[in-house]
């Protein structure tokens, strides 16, 4: 259990720099242009992420199977709105300060409670519509300050924000695509194909620049060159890390640790960017946790009625 605990705690640290390395790359100032094409970043990190994820699957002795698989349009639906997210969200952390992507990506959850119902028409009780509507509440909250039109660079932190829930959005999708595959695909050949298809539709990105100047790829110096590979490697020992995490515990019990990526967050946004979250944004983003910590105990509370009815169903025969 707590070895479990530990590899999820090691994740959320390993995103939160490979974040800050996203942030980094690309930076901003307003006014100017991306220093770094989002499409660009979206391939090193995605392709540099497969080193330690291969070697996890070579340690492990699944290299071989990393691509069988017999649900190729289900991996394909899953990198489509993956890519998306990814796309999304390196946006936001690109335009947002490090902490307020961090939190406006917790909705993702919310979402994705919304999509069960809808597309895999899982049963949701009044009780947990009352938290995902509270947790929505928590996303305006947060949402607020950016349309504030006398905050300086109100239009970039609005496109940032936009991004930033387009991404949780497709994050929500993304989930619901992974809890089909995990029925017929392995964890090996689910992280492979998302990774390549990330990798393919980066790569792509590269022909927009022939058309359009804002999406042309710069040759990186040595220095940015090292940072994009170790982006790509913290991506890839967050995957890892995460997926190691629910073989030593429960998601249930780990889920909730996820949001100590907003303490990592802060740090490093204020260590290197001299960025610390509004008072608002903190408040939105605790209304947004609380929802989610209780989305996820009522999701455990269910999983372990339905275990007891199960468990009993033979008894009661007898």
């Amino acid at each position: 259990m707590f070895l479990g605990i530990g590899l999820k705690l090691v994740s959320t640290l390993a995103f939160t720099f490979m974040a800050a390395a996203v942030k980094l790359i690309g930076f901003a100032h307003p006014g100017e242009p991306l220093y770094y094409p989002v499409g660009q970043t979206v391939f090193c990190r995605s392709l540099f992420a497969l080193i330690p994820v291969f070697i996890w699957l070579g340690w492990r002795g699944d290299l071989r199977r990393a691509f069988a698989t017999s649900s190729l349009a289900n991996h394909a639906r899953r990198g489509f709105f993956g890519s998306i997210g990814m796309f999304s969200g390196f946006t936001a952390l690109i335009l947002l300060p490090l902490a307020d992507a961090t939190a406006i990506s917790y909705a993702a959850p919310l979402f994705t409670v919304v999509l069960a119902a809808v597309i895999l028409k899982e049963t949701v009780r009044v009780y947990r519509w009352s938290a995902v509507a509270v947790g929505f509440l928590g996303v305006l909250v947060m949402l607020y300050p950016y349309f504030d039109a006398t905050a300086p660079h109100t239009q970039m932190r609005m496109i940032g924000a936009g991004f930033g829930m387009l991404g949780a959005i497709a994050a929500g999708f993304a989930t619901i695509e992974t809890r089909k595959l995990t029925q017929t695909e392995t964890t090996g050949a689910i992280v492979s194909y998302f990774m390549l298809l990330t990798t393919l539709i980066g790569l792509a990105t590269l022909l927009l620049g022939w058309f359009n100047p804002f999406f042309a790829w710069r040759w990186p110096s040595q220095n940015d060159a090292i940072l994009l590979v170790l982006m790509g490697i913290m991506g890839g020992i967050g995957q890892i890390t995460l997926t190691q995490s629910f073989r030593y515990a429960d998601a249930s019990l780990i889920a909730p640790f996820d949001y100590v990526s907003m303490i990592w967050a802060i740090i490093v946004g204020w260590f290197l960017f001299g960025e610390l979250p509004q008072s608002i944004i903190m408040i939105g983003a605790s209304i947004v946790v609380a929802a989610g910590i209780y989305v996820i105990w009522r999701e455990r509370q269910l999983g372990l009625d339905r275990r007891r009815q199960k468990e009993s169903g033979p008894n009661r025969a007898i």
